[in-house]
């Protein structure tokens, strides 16, 4: 077996090309027709594949060229790789969003996909109607390792979590938002929301991947307080609704507060103390193998907004 490894590496690929051809067409002057080769050109191949494989390989009956027992054992191997081969190294065709069909999966949490979706399915509906995406639930706050592994095109990830960098990954800034608090619609509309007041509520805090703290805690932390957490909860979707019938406060990006306030009974206050920004990047790898969709994509996520 090693020897026939050491063997396959001094192999020229086109000998192969015409051992399937002279294999499939049972003669020399068809497969030279077929190659655009000379008689004398497959004939030498084949000398030289005979001295490769220690082996006859094909034997003449008549007109034809038979093989022998040995390449009928390979010319399978042989065929199914030329073709697995070919496939690997045929050229894309340039990528058409207009006719595209191709798939392409997000890793998600409520908010990315809340915040992104709406406004890019509106668009693709127009630009690429038979394009389709596949959403699934970011199992770590960036899903770098899926990435890398290809089992993912693009994830969506708060900048503010640290992760380790990887020159295959391409980090885009694609949104900013500032903080806000809602509360139900009766909160007092003459009694600003304090720190004193915001300490003092009961929250709700939505925690997707389980987390004991977020960045409003670690601000908090800062200034040597914490706020009074009562309920967290992995999904946003439903946390506005609860807010909306009870005392509690919760904090989120403002976009998505106000999306919220058109359909729930809420009330949008400024949060009374310092947060950096509320920030989404799109991560995806470097060296995709569909470059030309991908580029079509990010530069259309990069001109959406929420």
């Amino acid at each position: 077996m090693n020897n026939m490894h050491l063997d396959l590496r001094r192999i020229d690929l086109n000998l192969l090309v015409i051992f399937n051809s002279v294999y499939r067409n049972r003669s020399v002057a068809a497969t030279a027709q077929e190659l655009a080769m000379s008689a004398s050109a497959v004939s030498h191949a084949l000398i030289r594949l005979r001295g490769t494989f220690a082996d006859e390989l094909f034997f003449r009956v008549g007109n034809t060229m038979q093989p022998t027992v040995f390449a009928e054992q390979i010319a399978g191997p042989v065929a199914s790789s030329l073709a697995q081969l070919s496939a690997g190294l045929e050229r894309r065709p340039r990528f058409d969003p207009a006719n595209s069909s191709d798939s392409f999966t997000f890793s998600i949490t409520d908010y990315t996909a809340f915040t992104l979706f709406p406004s890019l399915m509106e668009k693709i509906e127009t630009l690429a109607p038979n394009i389709k995406f596949n959403l699934i639930y970011a199992q770590q706050k960036v899903a770098i390792n899926e990435l890398l592994a290809g089992k993912i095109d693009f994830a969506l990830g708060f900048s503010e979590i640290h992760h380790p960098g990887s020159r295959e990954i391409e980090e885009i800034d694609w949104l900013e938002d500032r903080y806000v608090v809602i509360s139900a619609a009766d909160y007092p509309a003459d009694t600003p929301l304090t720190l004193a007041r915001y300490l003092q509520a009961r929250h709700l805090v939505v925690t997707p991947w389980n987390e004991p703290r977020g960045v409003i805690d670690y601000a908090l932390d800062k200034l040597g307080h914490q706020r009074r957490i009562v309920l967290k909860t992995p999904s946003m979707m439903s946390a506005p609704f609860v807010v909306a019938r009870s005392a509690m406060l919760m904090t989120m990006p403002e976009n998505v507060a106000r999306l919220f306030s058109k359909i729930l009974p809420l009330r949008i206050h400024p949060l009374p103390f310092a947060v950096p920004s509320w920030r989404v990047k799109i991560y995806s790898h470097r060296r995709s193998n569909r470059p030309e969709a991908h580029s079509w994509i990010k530069n259309l996520l990069c001109r959406l907004t929420p």
